[in-house]
């Protein structure tokens, strides 16, 4: 199976490593600043067993001719309009894209791009980042992908895609329910988000803070709500887990939107915590903790 990764930060650079490493035919779509980094250094992937460094393949938007047979999109979400027009030449008739991003907006957006039939569902839980020097740091042991057909239908063209992903020496889950997953996926993501970034500090630091429980509760209240609201069949086992891993204070938790925002770079924010929002709005939902969060963080974007 021949694999396009758009994009080789800190999800697409781990993952597309290993499905490399584990001899699958992977190239990686990048900018030219990341282009020239690879090229010189190679892709570094430190991790809690050690350091490794691979020569990935590597294409540039203005050299794709040829199409592939997946498409794994893992840039951030405000990127994705140009990401669009970069891997188009890529899109073949037997072409699946699995998007890799926060939220489910963008779910939408390349169905309407690129075709229903086109799209399937994708998620990972990865505690991941890039250090300095572009190397890919895991920072625990973590690194799990999901995939399955957003209409839970997996057929011949997704049990290909299980086939080539499966073995790739991560922690595969090939979903019959992954529109579930999905929604799950933000209800966590979006909860520690929007209180770290509120709050400027890890769960640790909230939750032994005045007040911090019950904004954190209050929080994954609201979304949950939202989702609920918006179609996601609740799952109590699965909401009570996520509220329990948020809510333990022994673990420090912080969202990748909460480190791009204390670095200054440009974050998720419509698409994290917006949305939820002109979700709620449809339904007539009271979400005064969602608000302030995203008036916080749009008074971010406006001093960038």
């Amino acid at each position: 199976m021949r694999i396009l990764m758009a994009g080789a930060g800190a999800t697409g650079g781990y993952f597309g490593a290993r499905l490399a490493q584990a001899g699958q035919d992977v190239t990686f779509l990048v900018r030219e600043r990341r282009y020239q980094q690879l090229q010189a250094s190679g892709l570094v992937l430190q991790t809690p067993q050690g350091t490794e460094t691979l020569q990935p393949q590597l294409a540039q938007a203005s050299s794709l001719t040829c199409h592939y047979d997946l498409i794994i999109v893992t840039v951030k979400s405000f990127a994705l309009d140009q990401v669009m027009e970069d891997i188009a030449p890529a899109v073949g008739p037997e072409t699946l894209i699995m998007p890799i991003l926060n939220g489910l907006r963008h779910i939408a957006t390349l169905q309407q791009r690129f075709g229903e039939d086109k799209v399937i569902g994708g998620l990972c839980k990865i505690n991941a980042t890039l250090g300095d020097n572009g190397e890919v740091i895991q920072m625990t042991p973590l690194h799990q992908l999901y995939y399955g057909a957003l209409d839970g239908h997996n057929d011949a063209r997704l049990q290909r895609v299980d086939a080539a992903l499966r073995d790739c020496q991560v922690d595969t889950r090939f979903s019959d329910n992954i529109m579930d997953e999905l929604w799950e996926k933000w209800l966590l993501l979006s909860t520690l988000g929007a209180v770290c970034c509120l709050a400027r500090g890890n769960t640790q630091q909230i939750l032994t803070s005045r007040g911090g429980e019950a904004l954190l509760q209050g929080v994954f209240s609201e979304i949950l709500s939202v989702i609920t609201a918006e179609g996601y069949q609740t799952r109590p086992a699965a909401t009570a887990r996520i509220l329990e891993l948020l809510s333990d204070p022994a673990t420090p938790m912080t969202s990748s939107m909460y480190r791009d925002l204390i670095q200054g770079f440009d974050i998720e924010a419509d698409q994290v915590i917006g949305d939820l929002l002109l979700r709620a709005k449809r339904h007539s939902l009271a979400t005064p903790l969602l608000n302030a969060v995203d008036v916080n963080l749009q008074v971010y974007l406006q001093q960038r």
